[in-house]
């Protein structure tokens, strides 16, 4: 089976997306600073979406787009952050209950 491009998306050029982080050893470490960039990264998408959207109701802001792109990527990765944390929280209640 042949998969073909989709045409036109060429207005997605500029999107980066996220590389899967390497992690050496069993320290832990590597997983914490994983967090920790996940977090940062959120704070930073929603400072930027909240900016734009100022600059949108003041109408300083000529394409409305970037706020809405904005806001978006703001939600969707709040809402991953959440699952992984509600994922660990589920996971550390489950060791908790295991019996030794």
């Amino acid at each position: 089976m042949t998969v073909s491009p989709i045409s036109g998306l060429s207005g997605l050029s500029g999107l980066t997306l996220p590389t899967a982080p390497t992690v050496g050893g069993t320290s832990g470490a590597g997983f914490g600073n994983v967090l920790t960039s996940a977090v940062q990264n959120l704070s930073d998408q929603q400072s930027s979406a909240d900016s734009l959207a100022v600059k949108a109701v003041t109408g300083d802001l000529t394409d409305i787009h970037q706020a809405t792109l904005a806001a978006t990527r703001a939600q969707v990765t709040m809402e991953l952050v959440s699952a992984v944390r509600n994922k660990g929280v589920e996971a550390f209640n489950e060791i908790m209950r295991m019996q030794a």
